[in-house]
């Protein structure tokens, strides 16, 4: 892996201090959600809107996303499925990089999330502020940034990829003899770079959640249930991800239960995704690995704070509140800046389409 003494050092443990101070709202009782799924409906109905969720928000949301005709998908999928839905509106329940995703490919539509507050720390990570300097000062390579950034950083890049198609991406660069600037996820690009052998530079982000995830629990764990497989997100440590049957993006996981022959399985990410790999393999066997033991920071993490922000209560109060204020909770992106980050996001799906 390339190094360079002008890599930032990025305070990964003040993303979790961040993070550990979200304040996560109660799941309410039956009779008020299904008081509040009552009025999500109509309202989405009122203002002509689409649900669209990540696999890591509440079951609830999931459930609803489908229920009412929208979709639960990983960040660019969620923004496809907007762009291509007839709905004038997106109800966008995730954290806000996957809200200006959307925006950024769907310009025309009013863009709206259940609350704005709801951060990504990779997305912390990487301020447009020292990203863009940072870029600049290494102009032979070629920008790749991960999903999970700002429209801002995302501006700045030449490809915007997901954890599906980035190794495909950059071993197509390497291939082409171009070194690149990654950023942000450390984990997720030494993976990339191990596999393809690509000249990379690698932005030293970190996600809070799969930051948290302990090789030697996870080996503990694993010799307890020697007849499971393991599956990790790219995002993890690399010692984590050596110790995988399946390292992949959150929609290979969920097709891994599917399809793998095994009963049981230790998932090494955020725990939101049981909700569809439940439906997926009802039969199967889930088992959440580790983030608690003597190396851990937290006793159990395996859950985005700022997805769990997401609720049935602010999604009804976003859709009885939304023409009251021009802005309420509504997604706002420069259109230079939009049409910047579109380009690169564009570039990827064109890749997908064309291989």
């Amino acid at each position: 892996m390339t190094t360079d003494t002008l890599t930032p050092e990025i305070d990964i443990a003040a993303s979790h201090r961040l993070a550990a101070a979200v304040a996560v709202p109660d799941s309410p009782v039956a009779a008020e959600r299904d008081a509040l799924v009552a009025r999500i409906k109509a309202g989405l109905k009122r203002e002509n809107a689409v649900l669209v969720a990540h696999y890591y928000t509440h079951e609830d949301i999931q459930w609803l996303a489908e229920e009412t005709g929208g979709t639960v998908a990983d960040s660019l999928e969620m923004a496809r499925f907007g762009r291509d839905n007839p709905a004038t509106t997106l109800i966008v329940a995730g954290v806000r990089f996957m809200g200006e995703t959307a925006k950024i490919l769907s310009p025309e539509k009013r863009v709206l999330m259940p609350t704005l507050l709801a951060e990504c720390s990779l997305d912390l990570s990487c301020p447009a502020d020292q990203f863009i300097p940072f870029c600049d000062a290494h102009p032979d390579r070629t920008v790749v940034v991960y999903a999970n950034t700002s429209a801002e950083v995302k501006a700045r890049a030449d490809w915007v990829v997901t954890s599906s198609i980035a190794t495909k991406v950059v071993a197509h660069l390497h291939a082409k003899g171009e070194k690149i600037l990654w950023a942000p996820d450390k984990f997720l690009g030494s993976y990339i770079q191990t596999t393809t052998q690509a000249d990379m530079l690698i932005w030293q982000g970190a996600c809070v959640v799969h930051d948290e995830f302990k090789a030697i629990e996870l080996d503990k764990l694993r010799s307890k249930h020697q007849d499971a497989a393991i599956l990790v997100h790219p995002e993890s440590p690399e010692d984590v991800v050596a110790q995988a049957d399946v390292v992949g993006s959150t929609t290979a996981l969920i097709n891994a239960v599917k399809e793998l022959p095994h009963e049981k399985f230790i998932v090494a990410t955020d725990n939101g995704i049981f909700y569809k790999m439940k439906h997926a393999a009802p039969e199967k066997k889930l088992i959440e690995a580790p983030t608690g033991g003597i190396s851990a920071t937290c006793n159990s993490c395996a859950h985005c704070a700022w997805m769990a922000m997401n609720s049935l209560r602010n999604l009804a109060e976003t859709l009885e509140n939304c023409n009251k204020q021009k802005s309420h909770n509504e997604i706002h992106i420069d259109e230079s800046t939009r049409a910047k980050a579109y380009a690169s996001v564009n570039r990827m799906i064109e890749f997908v389409n064309n291989t």
